[in-house]
């Protein structure tokens, strides 16, 4: 309880006109002495009443209160969060209400004050972003109570517990179902090349069309139908994709409002989209984490969920990433021939382990080595040099990023494909990569 402004200024009033009346007795200055007389008896009065209204306000019962909270949250995104007050108030009120958000979230408008009015039950919100993922307890919110003159203000506390899970943001994966996926594709950036040859499955049998090649031609449907009767293909499916992700101190990087690793989450999930709606099988697995974690390639849109199940609450670490170690776990456990996409950031100390390890991988499995980029080593490049502090920078910069080159170009010499984007690119070039090669027959 601590008072309020009210009984702050009289207070104030009250101790400015002792100080006057002190004053003029000073100087010898005659003033009537019922002044004083009267100047003691208003602050008695004071404080029987703030007596009494402290009394009073104790005794007032705490508004119940209940939290509308999504279950799931997408990062960076904002969401609304609904407040319900139950209250027996006989009077109007108004109170000041503050939600205790918990850490690594933001939040607009709190505290909220808040007029509360008798049988009426008051509803208010806010908004909440998530700037991390993981799993987030809400505990309580906390009011500030006036008391019924005014004179005082109780803090009080009302229980209210709750949880969410804030998952990558996977709001734009789930927005493709709203249309057809050639064209949501398209409006992500991902080109899709025209495919070479017929696909590689079959599909189905129809009447024979132009265009169609006599290659296409069932001559046994066409005997038995006595009209040309060709087969259709399609792009492979029931094929296996496993991500590889890095959890190391690489993917810490920030660029943005994300970091390298909540980037590259974001890019698997939306390639693993991508491969389910094909017919494909998603799987995942981690390295350089406190708690490796293996998801078993499975299909279906059901995948999605388990994906993000058990990847939500994952973060980077301070580890260095053991490329040896990483595809030692991956092959014990992947038996079956698939698309293995490594997700990390190469720097240019890496040479011979990791070409070692991605040759293993290469033997059974089909490879795609991703590699994040910083932009603002692609901003330091672009800057104009103005001095010799800007000169030293450029010339690191160039250095690196010529050394970074290097490895690349050794990696793709011994047949190991590199894909080099910057994280905010990673997921479209990600899928026009896998779209490309499916269409090709080449996984």
């Amino acid at each position: 309880m601590k008072p309020s402004r009210l009984l702050l200024a009289l207070l104030a009033t009250l101790l400015a006109l002792a100080i006057g009346l002190g004053t003029l007795e000073a100087l010898a200055i005659g003033y009537p002495r019922q002044l004083r007389a009267l100047s003691w008896g208003l602050l008695l009065c004071l404080l029987v009443i703030a007596a009494v209204d402290a009394l009073w306000l104790r005794r007032l019962p705490t508004p119940e209160l209940q939290r509308q909270l999504p279950g799931n949250l997408p990062l960076g995104r904002w969401s609304e969060v609904r407040l319900t007050l139950h209250h027996r108030f006989e009077r109007p009120l108004a109170i000041e209400l503050f939600d205790h958000v918990p850490a690594g979230m933001q939040f607009d408008a709190l505290p909220q004050r808040i007029a509360l009015h008798p049988g009426e039950h008051t509803e208010c919100g806010y908004r909440l972003r998530p700037t991390r993922r993981g799993h987030f307890l809400f505990q309580r919110c906390e009011l500030l109570l006036p008391s019924p003159l005014g004179l005082w203000q109780a803090r009080r506390y009302l229980p209210a517990t709750g949880e969410t899970r804030v998952y990558p943001d996977f709001a734009r994966v789930y927005g493709g179902q709203l249309m057809a996926v050639d064209d949501w594709l398209s409006q992500l950036g991902v080109r899709q090349r025209p495919r070479r040859g017929l696909g590689l499955e079959f599909h189905q049998l129809r009447e024979f069309r132009d265009g169609d090649t006599l290659r296409q031609i069932d001559w046994k449907a066409t005997a038995r139908k006595r009209t040309p009767i060709a087969r259709e293909y399609q792009d492979e499916r029931d094929q296996q994709i496993i991500f590889l992700l890095d959890c190391g101190r690489r993917m810490r990087s920030q660029d943005g409002d994300l970091a390298h690793f909540d980037h590259a989450l974001n890019a698997c999930l939306l390639l693993a989209y991508v491969a389910l709606r094909q017919g494909d099988a998603v799987g995942l697995a981690t390295f350089a984490s406190d708690q490796p974690r293996f998801i078993a390639p499975a299909k279906g849109q059901a995948q999605i969920g388990h994906l993000l199940n058990g990847v939500y609450d994952l973060q980077s670490t301070q580890r260095p990433a053991d490329y040896a170690a990483a595809v030692d776990q991956l092959l014990a456990r992947q038996h079956r021939r698939a698309l293995v996409v490594l997700v990390t950031n190469l720097r240019d100390e890496d040479d011979s382990e990791l070409l070692g390890a991605c040759k293993r991988i290469a033997r059974q499995h089909r490879l795609l080595i991703t590699s994040l980029r910083e932009e603002v080593l692609d901003r330091l490049r672009q800057q104009p040099v103005q001095n010799y502090q800007d000169a030293i920078g450029y010339c690191g910069t160039l250095d690196y990023l010529q050394a970074r080159d290097a490895l690349h170009e050794r990696l793709q010499a011994h047949n190991l494909p590199v894909l080099d984007a910057r994280p905010g690119e990673l997921g479209p070039q990600l899928v026009s990569q896998y779209l490309a090669w499916k269409k090709a027959g080449v996984l």
